[in-house]
């Protein structure tokens, strides 16, 4: 009888989720404890099935599915490593106090559609190769620090129909792609990029000139017109005053020295 080799067990513990929960365990600070049942032997078989042994994590054929922690306090920064949880579709960090940047190793989450790291102290530059998650449909990263400029190349992910960077520290033109989207693709308004001082370009409406107008500049120009008149009056009078004074002073000298006849 032809033997055939046993079955592997239906759910085994996989290598890059592992790595992934290890390392964002190590870079994620948390002071209030809320994650005291993320321990390292849990991180080895993290998923039975569709049950997930970790608070905040969400399972999927055995493999991690979603990642959701959300005002825990949690500090310090994303792990690079994260991108090792390759069946990831939707990762949510917000309303915490992570800080550092956006580590674009992210872009090796193929299977991404949600990330809202939004109400956090994230900071640098919003890094291009998001673009390459071609299934994101969210991104929201508003009340951040983030600085620069948006990535044009944001606006080819086609399935995007949310997208939120208001308040941060950002700058330069609204890509078009993003601001001014054409045919089918969801539009957004100007509350997707308000609260960012340097920001610039339609939905925003149009930025106030910082320059003096022409009134305001008559006005100056008559103004100091008229000062530079009046400190020329008076410095002739000022001037013609010394004079005769010399004149009448010259006079009386000489008066004195001519002889009586």
């Amino acid at each position: 009888m032809k033997q055939f080799p046993a079955l592997p067990p239906p759910f085994l513990e996989h290598p890059n989720d592992e790595a992934c929960l290890t390392q964002l365990s190590q870079t994620l600070r948390d002071p209030l404890n809320n994650l005291r049942n993320w321990t390292k032997p849990t991180f080895a078989n993290p998923c039975s099935g569709f049950t997930s042994y970790l608070p905040g994590a969400t399972c999927n054929n055995g493999r991690i599915y979603k990642l959701s922690l959300t005002s825990l306090s949690l500090q310090g920064s994303i792990s690079p490593f994260l991108s090792n949880c390759t069946n990831l579709q939707s990762l949510d960090l917000s309303s915490n106090s992570i800080s550092g940047p956006i580590p674009q190793d992210l872009q090796y989450l193929v299977n991404l559609a949600v990330l809202n790291l939004s109400s956090n102290r994230l900071e640098g530059e919003i890094p291009q190769q998001l673009a390459l998650c071609a299934y994101l449909n969210v991104i929201d990263l508003h009340d951040n620090l983030f600085t620069g400029q948006i990535p044009q190349e944001l606006g080819l992910l086609a399935r995007l129909s949310a997208f939120d960077v208001s308040n941060n520290k950002l700058s330069g033109p609204i890509p078009a792609s993003l601001g001014n989207r054409s045919g089918n693709l969801p539009r957004f308004n100007a509350t997707s990029f308000e609260g960012n001082k340097g920001l610039y370009g339609y939905p925003l409406p149009p930025m106030k000139s910082k320059g003096l107008s022409v009134l305001a500049i008559v006005g100056i120009g008559l103004g100091s017109g008229l000062a530079s008149l009046v400190l020329s009056f008076t410095g002739v009078c000022i001037w013609l005053r010394i004079t005769e004074e010399k004149m009448a002073t010259e006079e009386g000298k000489m008066s004195q020295s001519m002889p009586d006849y």
